[in-house]
């Protein structure tokens, strides 16, 4: 089975979400998106440099497979961070969702019904950075995470 990686920005009340912005995912009336934003530093930009440096594939809870989706296959590859953009053009992305309904046109994208399905990814590391979801989804599957620390 495959190495899972965890990826995730939280903040020291327990507040798990990626670094976009006030927008990126307002559920249940969450209005703090953004705020890993005003903490990258250059620390912050070392340690996700080297969680990318691995080669790895994505596996997406559906949300955050949907902001990741409608975000990095636009962005300039030759643009500042474009190297995240062409990183994740190029590699396989998992989408995980029991309803079904994503749309996994991005290139190299492939939908999972069930977290189950991990379990028959055989090699490789698989860097997930979805929200709760996934992570813990993985643990009551059996599936053994490691933090990116």
């Amino acid at each position: 089975m495959r190495k899972i990686i965890v990826g995730a920005q939280v903040s020291m009340d327990g507040v798990m979400q990626a670094p976009g912005g006030p927008t990126e995912d307002p559920t249940k009336g969450f209005k703090f998106g953004g705020w890993v934003m005003p903490y990258f530093d250059q620390e912050f930009g070392e340690e996700l440099d080297r969680v990318f440096k691995e080669k790895f594939d994505l596996l997406l809870g559906r949300k955050t497979y949907e902001i990741f989706a409608a975000y990095w296959p636009y962005y300039e590859e030759d643009a500042p961070h474009g190297g995240i953009a062409k990183q994740f053009n190029e590699i396989k992305k998992y989408a995980v969702s029991r309803s079904g309904k994503v749309d996994t046109s991005w290139q190299g994208s492939v939908l999972f019904h069930d977290i189950a399905d991990v379990k028959r990814l055989k090699q490789g590391t698989v860097l997930t950075s979805s929200r709760r979801a996934v992570p813990n989804s993985c643990m009551h599957c059996s599936l053994t995470i490691w933090s990116t620390r």
